[in-house]
Protein backbone atom coordinates (compact mmCIF):
# COMPACT_ATOMS: atom_id res chain seq x y z
CA UNK A 1 0.00 0.00 0.00
CA UNK A 2 2.86 2.55 0.81
CA UNK A 3 4.51 1.89 -2.38
CA UNK A 4 2.11 2.06 -4.23
CA UNK A 5 0.97 5.52 -2.56
CA UNK A 6 4.94 6.49 -2.93
CA UNK A 7 4.79 5.35 -6.57
CA UNK A 8 1.59 7.75 -7.62
CA UNK A 9 3.32 10.43 -6.12
CA UNK A 10 6.28 10.30 -8.08
CA UNK A 11 4.49 10.15 -10.96
CA UNK A 12 3.01 13.00 -10.26
CA UNK A 13 6.26 14.82 -9.80
CA UNK A 14 7.54 13.03 -12.81
CA UNK A 15 4.37 14.36 -14.98
CA UNK A 16 4.66 17.41 -13.86
CA UNK A 17 7.95 18.59 -15.39
CA UNK A 18 8.72 17.61 -18.84
CA UNK A 19 12.55 16.68 -18.63
CA UNK A 20 12.36 14.12 -15.39
CA UNK A 21 9.31 12.48 -17.41
CA UNK A 22 11.40 10.90 -19.90
CA UNK A 23 14.04 9.42 -17.49
CA UNK A 24 12.40 8.34 -14.02
CA UNK A 25 9.07 7.15 -15.21
CA UNK A 26 10.23 3.50 -16.70
CA UNK A 27 12.27 3.41 -13.62
CA UNK A 28 8.73 3.63 -11.78
CA UNK A 29 6.66 1.45 -13.73
CA UNK A 30 8.11 -1.64 -12.21
CA UNK A 31 7.23 -0.95 -8.57
CA UNK A 32 3.82 -2.59 -8.41
CA UNK A 33 3.82 -6.39 -9.05
CA UNK A 34 1.45 -8.68 -8.61
CA UNK A 35 2.29 -12.22 -7.65
CA UNK A 36 -0.83 -14.02 -7.94
CA UNK A 37 -2.06 -15.65 -10.93
CA UNK A 38 -5.23 -17.48 -11.93
CA UNK A 39 -5.49 -21.07 -12.27
CA UNK A 40 -6.60 -22.49 -15.22
CA UNK A 41 -8.83 -25.45 -15.18
CA UNK A 42 -11.32 -27.70 -16.70
CA UNK A 43 -14.87 -27.11 -17.22
CA UNK A 44 -15.06 -30.25 -15.18
CA UNK A 45 -12.26 -29.20 -12.92
CA UNK A 46 -14.29 -25.55 -12.32
CA UNK A 47 -17.41 -27.45 -11.74
CA UNK A 48 -15.93 -29.64 -8.72
CA UNK A 49 -14.40 -26.77 -7.31
CA UNK A 50 -18.08 -24.78 -7.59
CA UNK A 51 -20.16 -28.20 -5.69
CA UNK A 52 -17.24 -28.24 -3.29
CA UNK A 53 -17.48 -24.65 -2.46
CA UNK A 54 -21.72 -24.94 -2.41
CA UNK A 55 -21.58 -27.79 -0.11
CA UNK A 56 -19.60 -25.81 2.75
CA UNK A 57 -22.32 -22.65 2.19
CA UNK A 58 -24.74 -22.42 5.04
CA UNK A 59 -28.23 -22.71 3.94
CA UNK A 60 -29.51 -19.48 5.33
CA UNK A 61 -27.11 -17.02 6.70
CA UNK A 62 -29.93 -14.44 7.16
CA UNK A 63 -31.24 -16.59 9.72
CA UNK A 64 -28.32 -17.42 12.06
CA UNK A 65 -27.18 -13.64 12.31
CA UNK A 66 -30.36 -12.44 13.62
CA UNK A 67 -31.24 -13.06 17.28
CA UNK A 68 -34.55 -14.58 17.08
CA UNK A 69 -37.43 -12.18 18.55
CA UNK A 70 -41.06 -12.82 19.26
CA UNK A 71 -41.76 -10.74 16.27
CA UNK A 72 -41.02 -12.59 13.55
CA UNK A 73 -41.94 -15.85 15.51
CA UNK A 74 -45.83 -14.46 15.16
CA UNK A 75 -45.49 -13.80 11.60
CA UNK A 76 -44.28 -17.01 10.59
CA UNK A 77 -46.89 -18.51 13.08
CA UNK A 78 -49.80 -16.79 11.39
CA UNK A 79 -48.59 -17.86 7.90
CA UNK A 80 -48.32 -20.96 8.89
CA UNK A 81 -51.69 -21.10 10.81
CA UNK A 82 -53.10 -19.97 8.01
CA UNK A 83 -52.02 -22.45 5.51
CA UNK A 84 -52.89 -25.20 7.65
CA UNK A 85 -56.55 -23.74 8.18
CA UNK A 86 -57.01 -23.06 4.61
CA UNK A 87 -55.91 -26.59 3.97
CA UNK A 88 -58.26 -27.91 6.60
CA UNK A 89 -61.04 -26.61 4.72
CA UNK A 90 -60.30 -27.48 1.59
CA UNK A 91 -59.76 -31.35 2.13
CA UNK A 92 -62.69 -31.13 4.43
CA UNK A 93 -64.68 -29.27 1.27
CA UNK A 94 -63.25 -32.33 -1.15
CA UNK A 95 -64.54 -35.08 1.28
CA UNK A 96 -68.36 -33.96 0.99
CA UNK A 97 -67.95 -33.13 -2.68
CA UNK A 98 -67.08 -36.90 -2.94
CA UNK A 99 -69.25 -38.21 -1.06
CA UNK A 100 -71.24 -39.65 -3.80
CA UNK A 101 -68.10 -41.74 -4.42
CA UNK A 102 -66.89 -42.55 -0.77
CA UNK A 103 -69.99 -42.79 0.95
CA UNK A 104 -68.80 -43.41 4.57
CA UNK A 105 -68.01 -39.76 4.77
CA UNK A 106 -70.93 -37.90 6.12
CA UNK A 107 -71.73 -36.36 8.89
CA UNK A 108 -72.83 -39.06 10.67
CA UNK A 109 -70.23 -41.39 10.27
CA UNK A 110 -68.02 -38.39 11.70
CA UNK A 111 -70.14 -38.14 14.71
CA UNK A 112 -70.32 -41.55 15.42
CA UNK A 113 -66.77 -41.84 15.03
CA UNK A 114 -66.09 -38.61 16.99
CA UNK A 115 -68.58 -40.12 19.85
CA UNK A 116 -66.74 -43.58 20.32
CA UNK A 117 -63.36 -41.62 20.77
CA UNK A 118 -62.12 -41.55 24.62
CA UNK A 119 -62.45 -38.63 26.63
CA UNK A 120 -59.07 -37.78 27.08
CA UNK A 121 -58.07 -37.95 23.02
CA UNK A 122 -61.69 -35.56 22.58
CA UNK A 123 -60.31 -32.85 24.60
CA UNK A 124 -56.36 -33.12 23.14
CA UNK A 125 -58.01 -33.29 19.68
CA UNK A 126 -60.30 -30.06 20.47
CA UNK A 127 -57.24 -27.93 21.85
CA UNK A 128 -54.91 -29.01 19.06
CA UNK A 129 -57.78 -27.85 16.59
CA UNK A 130 -58.82 -25.00 18.16
CA UNK A 131 -54.96 -23.69 19.25
CA UNK A 132 -54.17 -22.38 15.48
CA UNK A 133 -58.00 -21.36 14.91
CA UNK A 134 -57.56 -19.21 17.89
CA UNK A 135 -54.23 -17.78 17.54
CA UNK A 136 -55.01 -16.97 13.78
CA UNK A 137 -58.32 -15.30 14.80
CA UNK A 138 -56.76 -13.13 17.27
CA UNK A 139 -53.90 -12.29 15.40
CA UNK A 140 -55.67 -10.86 12.59
CA UNK A 141 -57.56 -8.61 15.02
CA UNK A 142 -53.83 -7.81 16.04
CA UNK A 143 -53.29 -6.87 12.38
CA UNK A 144 -56.43 -4.90 12.01
CA UNK A 145 -55.58 -2.55 15.01
CA UNK A 146 -52.26 -1.64 13.34
CA UNK A 147 -54.30 -1.11 9.91
CA UNK A 148 -55.84 1.49 12.45
CA UNK A 149 -52.57 2.61 13.28
CA UNK A 150 -52.70 1.69 16.96
CA UNK A 151 -50.03 0.07 18.97
CA UNK A 152 -47.45 0.74 16.16
CA UNK A 153 -44.75 1.47 18.28
CA UNK A 154 -42.37 -1.57 19.42
CA UNK A 155 -43.85 -1.42 22.57
CA UNK A 156 -47.61 -1.63 21.46
CA UNK A 157 -46.06 -4.43 19.29
CA UNK A 158 -44.60 -6.75 22.03
CA UNK A 159 -47.63 -5.77 24.32
CA UNK A 160 -50.36 -7.37 21.79
CA UNK A 161 -48.27 -9.92 20.63
CA UNK A 162 -48.54 -11.06 24.49
CA UNK A 163 -52.12 -10.52 24.44
CA UNK A 164 -52.45 -12.57 20.77
CA UNK A 165 -50.72 -15.47 22.80
CA UNK A 166 -52.21 -15.14 26.13
CA UNK A 167 -55.67 -14.95 24.73
CA UNK A 168 -55.20 -17.88 22.54
CA UNK A 169 -54.01 -20.05 25.16
CA UNK A 170 -57.44 -19.25 27.58
CA UNK A 171 -59.05 -19.21 24.38
CA UNK A 172 -57.76 -23.12 23.76
CA UNK A 173 -58.41 -24.43 27.07
CA UNK A 174 -61.84 -22.78 27.47
CA UNK A 175 -62.86 -24.91 24.42
CA UNK A 176 -61.33 -28.27 24.47
CA UNK A 177 -62.60 -28.11 28.48
CA UNK A 178 -65.78 -26.13 28.47
CA UNK A 179 -67.35 -27.23 25.11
Amino acid sequence: MLATTASRNLFRVAGASPAFRSTAAPLFSQVQRRFLQTEHLTTKQNLALLNEQRLRRPNSPHLTIYQPQLTWYLSGLNRITGSALSGVLYLSAMAYLLHPVFPAIDSAHVISFVHDLPVWLKTSGKFIISLPFFFHSYNGIRHLVWDMGKAMTLKGVYSTGYAVLAATAISSVAAAFFL
